[in-house]
């Protein structure tokens, strides 16, 4: 009987645990879509924006696998933040099918003025950061990336 018990606690863990990142992200969702709402853009958008943001260009398809969003939002919202001018997409020449997404001068403009927006995401969890010591931050990133490492084997 005590086996059982020991069981139920580690399924209680981990169902706590599971609690807990569902928290922080209905949070940070919440900001997220206010952030978006405030910019004038779509949370697909946004996802978008900030998925090609660290490399300034990316195919189209590699955004889709990034953000799993589905073939028509991900063509939608690339569409609207063309017409917007933050987008440049240009035919790849040794794949006619595949597009080549650029985050232009306009675009990188648009997400740093988003950065530093007052009540944007990114300025709530810089005070989240900055309330962490250097070591709980890491040590936080150590365990995200442990959790990662397990699911990616699992899959």
């Amino acid at each position: 009987m005590i086996e059982i018990d020991e069981q139920f606690k580690e399924f209680d863990r981990s169902v706590t645990l599971m609690r807990s990142f569902y928290e922080v992200q209905k949070n940070m969702m919440h900001f997220f879509q206010k952030t978006a709402v405030e910019n004038g853009i779509s949370i697909p958008q946004y996802t978008i924006l900030l998925t090609i943001y660290p490399k300034k260009e990316m195919t189209q398809k590699s955004v889709g696998e990034k953000t799993f969003l589905p073939k028509s939002t991900l063509s939608q919202g690339v569409d609207g933040l063309v017409q917007m001018g933050l987008l440049d997409r240009e035919q790849l020449e040794n794949n006619r099918r595949e597009m080549l997404l650029s985050l232009n001068e306009k675009g990188e403009s648009f997400i740093k003025k988003i950065h530093f927006q007052e009540g944007s995401v990114h300025q709530v969890l810089r005070e989240v950061v900055d309330a962490l010591t250097d070591k709980q931050y890491e040590d936080l990133l150590q365990t995200h990336q442990q959790i990662v490492n397990h699911i990616k084997v699992q899959q």
